[in-house]
């Protein structure tokens, strides 16, 4: 009996979450919005200790932050976090792009696999939270050519913080399908052996994102409360 309630429970908690992250990928909640745990209980019709719970596992994906002394509100990078956090990706990432030659081919079919997966949530119009996911994956499998599972944890740890942003990137842009194809132009490229066009590709691709992901950070600060 108590284990059914548990279950229970924590289904009420998952679902929670699940709405707020989809209200946070499609706009409804702008970064740096105080989420307040009386009236998201109010409006979802729970409890505020399943509202509490529910704003922990987002804590841990890096969607919110806990403040002191104003509660949680919704992450919120600062333009100069976005070049940091670029720069650090970069770095991960052109080792991968290096460690092409002589990755395995588990992990060389991982990105095909990644960039048919981003291609699918395009196609099939999948929300900006799926989409952002599938997007910074592909990112991801780049990483996992090194073999590393440090720089793989690292690298999703970095993309975590990238998440609110790059889905108001993706909202503002709409054009996913074009994304699809300029990663399938740089998988190409990496393919091809040639490692400096490879890490020149590589990089040329994440200064457009460090571009547009600065610019929707500076839209969503200026923009009125």
């Amino acid at each position: 009996m108590y284990e059914s309630l548990e279950l229970e429970q924590s289904s009420t908690v998952d679902r929670a979450a699940d709405a707020l992250r989809r209200a946070l990928f499609g706009g409804d909640l702008e970064p740096g919005t105080p989420l307040r745990e009386v009236a998201l209980a109010d409006s979802l019709g729970i409890a505020r200790s399943t509202v509490r719970e529910a704003l922990g596992l987002l804590a841990t994906e890096g969607l919110v932050h806990r403040i002191p002394y104003r509660g949680v509100v919704v992450a919120a990078l600062e333009p100069g976090d976005v070049h940091d956090v670029i720069t650090a990706r970069l770095a991960l990432e052109e080792a991968g792009v290096r460690a092409w030659p002589h990755a395995v081919a588990e992990a060389k079919q991982a990105v095909h696999e990644a960039v048919e997966a981003y291609a699918t949530a395009a196609r099939t119009g999948a929300g900006p939270g799926p989409l952002a996911e599938a997007h910074l994956a592909v990112h991801r499998s780049l990483v996992g050519l090194t073999g590393s599972n440090r720089l793989l944890t690292t690298a999703a740890a970095l993309n975590g913080e990238l998440r609110l942003a790059l889905a108001g990137v993706d909202r503002r842009r709409g054009n996913a399908e074009q994304q699809v194809s300029q990663h399938r132009d740089l998988v190409r490229v990496i393919e091809s052996g040639d490692s400096e066009a490879a890490v020149a590709a590589l990089r040329a691709h994440l200064a457009d994102a460090e571009e547009s992901m600065r610019d929707a950070v500076t839209a969503d600060r200026a923009a009125p409360d």
